[in-house]
């Protein structure tokens, strides 16, 4: 197994020269675990935003307390996650081409991570009644957020080789949950729950609340520190260019390429519509998975807290094992194979009688939806031509959240219609079965091939 080291020499042949920046040559490899440990160890910082911001407290927080009711605060609260998605849709793919002609992948992820962190910090500031003042700060480091994981996951193909892949994508992912998990838990322990909040913070005035958005600005700044220290720069486009405006200009040009010779990327064009699909079901699951479990089931505030650790528990365990089987079994298998157990979990739950039958599909959602979109990312990784790794991985993010509202758009049609949140999370399914036929066409070999891999 081979992780190395990113180094051009001009005398070596090019053939032989992307071997040795790869660590890749005829399956005998070398191993940079600093790289690896570095290259980790962002997923495990940055989740904490996703964990405390977007999803369990701070957002919580803003519907209550900061916007004049929850109804406006939920509102608004959806279009600031709707704008973010899709700004970063279409703002991914030329920031990746950017990134690729000017060799700057590691200076675009390094601006995205400050401006994130600030971000995160800067709501510490934002008191009951300042709704804009929140919604610019989050908007603007959410999509700091989204911008940074294209090129975070474009440093994949670089770190990895072909029989590695998948279970280093699935590692990643892993201690994403665990670090997400792990700034939760330090966020209840020492903010939320105690009556005498760290540091004496007032509990009426929210100061508590608004302290978890400084422990994510210093997580997520303090851990992504070893990918900037080991990760080594990828050389970039072999067609450098001299100058910004020639930068921008190539990127822009090649973006157009790109477009108009899809052709030659049939594979990659697939599996993205196909992920556009599948991931529209896991997106509804876990943004409607507490409301149908309060609403249907009568979970308690304290049940859906526990509800969500235990799939974010699973979905870091089902990450790493099924990571295993991406590298013996193939990307496109392991996806299928989430897909199947998805559909099956989603109809469990759509079906079950009471609450023990609903965790039971609630574990296997969980244990399953962090191989999807583990091994998503690894088989995008596999299908990659060298000289337009940001780029595709822009197109990647861009297939991630341009239709992600959807699904949460169909469920709640359905749910008005029939009035029946059983009948409104039955359509997740359907996504998931829509993606399995698509991602069915997918011709691993021919992606690899197309990539000249």
């Amino acid at each position: 197994m081979a992780w190395a080291a990113g180094y051009q020499t001009a005398a070596i042949p090019r053939r032989y020269n992307t071997i040795l920046t790869t660590g890749k040559h005829m399956g005998t490899t070398r191993t940079d675990k600093k790289q690896i440990v570095g290259w980790v160890m962002y997923d495990f910082a940055n989740s904490a935003y996703t964990t405390l911001i977007v999803t369990f407290i701070y957002a919580t927080y803003f519907v209550s307390a900061i916007a004049p009711d929850k109804i406006h605060g939920t509102a608004l609260w959806s279009r600031g996650v709707t704008l973010t998605a899709l700004s970063a849709a279409f703002l991914s793919p030329v920031l990746g081409a950017l990134a690729d002609h000017g060799n700057a992948r590691k200076t675009f992820l390094f601006i995205s991570t400050v401006i994130g962190a600030a971000g995160s910090a800067m709501l510490w500031f934002v008191k009951p009644g300042q709704v804009y003042q929140a919604l610019i700060w989050f908007i603007l480091s959410n999509l700091a957020f989204e911008i940074g994981m294209v090129f975070y996951n474009a440093f994949l193909p670089d770190i990895s080789n072909e029989k590695t892949i998948g279970r280093i994508s699935g590692i990643g992912w892993g201690v994403g949950y665990l670090g997400g998990l792990l700034a939760m838990f330090v966020a209840m322990a020492g903010f939320i729950n105690p009556e005498i909040p760290w540091f004496g913070l007032s509990r009426e005035s929210g100061a508590n609340i608004r302290a978890t958005c400084i422990l994510v600005a210093l997580w997520y700044g303090l851990f992504s520190i070893p990918l900037f220290v080991f990760v080594k720069s990828n050389p970039g486009n072999p067609k450098k260019n001299s100058g910004k405006a020639a930068i921008v200009r190539a990127a822009f040009a090649d973006l157009k390429d790109t477009f108009q010779d899809i052709r030659s990327y049939r594979e990659i064009v697939k599996l993205l519509i196909a992920r556009m699909i599948y991931n529209d079901g896991l997106v509804t699951i876990f943004a409607f998975g507490g409301i149908y479990a309060a609403g249907t089931f009568g979970f308690s505030f304290k049940e859906i807290m526990i509800f969500g650790i235990v799939l974010n528990v699973a979905a870091g365990t089902g990450a790493f094992i099924m990571g295993i089987f991406d590298d013996k079994l193939g990307g496109k298998t392991t996806i299928q194979i989430s897909n199947i157990i998805l559909t099956l979990a989603v109809v469990l739950a759509v079906c079950a009688p009471g609450k023990e039958l609903f965790w039971a599909a609630g574990v296997l959602v969980g244990f399953f939806a962090g191989p999807n979109q583990s091994a998503s990312r690894s088989l995008l990784g596999r299908f990659v031509p060298r000289e337009k790794e940001n780029q595709f991985f822009g197109f990647f993010a861009f297939s991630g959240k341009l239709t992600a509202f959807f699904g949460p758009l169909f469920l709640g049609i359905l749910t008005q219609m029939f009035n029946s949140q059983r009948v409104g999370v039955s359509v997740v399914a359907v996504f998931f079965v829509i993606g399995f036929f698509i991602l069915s066409t997918v011709d691993e070999q021919a992606g690899k091939t197309a990539a000249g891999k």
